[in-house]
């Protein structure tokens, strides 16, 4: 009975200290950006700078964007002030774009989302999915397209980080499998290459620890951290504050939660779990638990025409045949509690294990949110083509339809956010990505890298 108690005790104790972390670097980084904004106001007040007019891509004889997709918690250009998700690195080309997503939506919503970002129009999630999941049919109108131009011939690359990998490649078999109503010329072949940067594809046991159940994909434990993400979420959606949402939007307002459509009895039927994005299941958590991503793999293929490229991070090291923590220098605070646990992690031996040969040190190396074996290529349920790249020169040329995959140093925030943690590394690493991007141009000439081109 004791144990029982100082078990319970501990594990309360670390729920209250991950909410305390979470927290504090949330306002952080909320007070961070409104003091930018402020600052950047009152400088563009007292200089007045020249405006230099519209720099979106408009013309078709540009270079093939590339389009960089934030993770879980992610935002794009225009949230969260001058901050940017992926540390600058979008300022690397003349030809980026930083779509937001919406933090906490569901991968399949996120794709729809991305979809329409590009080509324009009014985001149609599909009259199906939304009866099944809740909400209006009908979401954001984007006036103009980023890219409207997108097609066979102009086609795309992508770099996701996390969960936004994962977004991609819903989104690529969406595309080919003509899943969008009006456009019925989309293909596979309208991405021309996919990079994952510590990309969720194949789920991660963290979901367990902050509160996904492992029986299934869809329900919380009663006291969890995700249940207080749960309230909190609720909460400011309901209470719909514009230039709060302006600067970070779960992006759930096609579930209509807010205080003028449902009123307080609505509130206590979210809070209740009675409806909405957390009851449903139709957002991001429920689809990074392995069980989630086993089931969204099943539908997902890898395209004989498109080059993938895979960094995988992991923040631990092996001893005496035990993953351990490499260390707390380096790490950031988000993380720290998270690969220790992950790196013990153990299934519940009285639940069914997610998959056939199921073994738990396969998924012991992390990076602190998502396991190593998940980030390299897509493994569950079938295993797509891949090679472990050691030196860049193992890989060249690039051959596409194959799943090339580094595994580097780091935590999972390695690519994001704060550039310095990751010191030369980081424009080591995105000048690679861009200049692989840029060595595959047009698919027609089907030229390779340190290939001569037919004449």
């Amino acid at each position: 009975m004791i144990v029982k108690w100082w078990v319970t005790a501990f594990q309360l104790t670390e729920l209250f200290v991950s909410s305390l972390v979470h927290l504090s670097y949330g306002f952080y980084l909320f007070s961070t950006a409104v003091a930018g904004d402020v600052s950047q106001s009152v400088s563009n007040w007292i200089f007045k700078p020249k405006f230099e007019g519209n720099k979106e891509i408009k013309s078709s004889n540009d270079l093939p964007p590339i389009v960089l997709v934030h993770g879980i918690f992610g935002f794009g250009k225009g949230r969260l002030g001058g901050l940017s998700y992926f540390a600058g690195a979008e300022k690397k080309d003349d030809r980026v774009l930083v779509p937001d997503l919406g933090s906490l939506t569901s991968i399949y919503d996120r794709a729809r989302g991305l979809f329409y970002y590009l080509k324009g129009g009014q985001v149609d999630y599909g009259e199906e999915h939304s009866k099944a999941c809740g909400h209006s049919q009908f979401g954001r109108v984007y006036e103009q397209g980023h890219y409207p131009e997108w097609d066979e011939d102009h086609p795309i690359h992508f770099v996701g980080h996390s969960a936004g990998a994962q977004v991609v490649r819903v989104l690529h078999q969406m595309l080919a499998d003509k899943a969008f109503t009006g456009y019925e010329n989309t293909s596979e072949n309208w991405i021309l290459s996919i990079t994952s940067l510590s990309g969720a594809l194949n789920g991660t046991t963290r979901t367990y620890f902050d509160g996904m159940q492992p029986e299934d994909e869809k329900s919380l434990m009663p006291v969890s951290l995700l249940q207080l993400c749960r309230i909190g979420v609720i909460v400011y959606e309901w209470l719909d504050i514009p230039w709060m949402k302006d600067y970070y939007n779960f992006g759930f307002d096609h579930f209509s939660m807010t205080w003028r459509k449902v009123g307080i009895w609505g509130l206590l039927d979210y809070l209740l779990g009675n409806t909405g994005p957390f009851a449903s299941g139709d957002w991001i958590l429920p689809d990074l638990t392995i069980q989630g991503s086993i089931k969204l793999n099943r539908h997902l293929r890898t395209f004989l025409q498109t080059y993938y490229f895979s960094y995988a991070t992991k923040h631990t090291t092996k001893v005496t045949g035990f993953a351990v923590p490499c260390g707390i220098r380096g790490i950031h605070p988000l993380l720290f509690i998270r690969v220790q646990q992950m790196s013990q992690w153990r299934h519940p031996q009285d639940v069914s294990p997610p998959y056939k040969g199921y073994r738990d040190e396969d998924w012991w190396d992390n990076d602190g949110a998502l396991n190593t074996i998940s980030m390299t290529h897509p493994r569950l349920p079938v295993e797509h083509p891949s090679c472990l790249v050691i030196k860049d020169s193992d890989c060249q040329p690039l051959q596409p339809g194959i799943w090339y995959y580094k595994i580097i140093e780091g935590d999972h925030f390695l690519f994001v956010v704060n550039r310095e943690r990751a010191g030369i590394q980081f424009d080591l690493i995105y000048d690679s990505i861009f200049e692989r991007c840029r060595k595959h141009v047009l698919r027609k000439t089907t030229t390779l890298p340190n290939q001569v081109p037919p004449e």
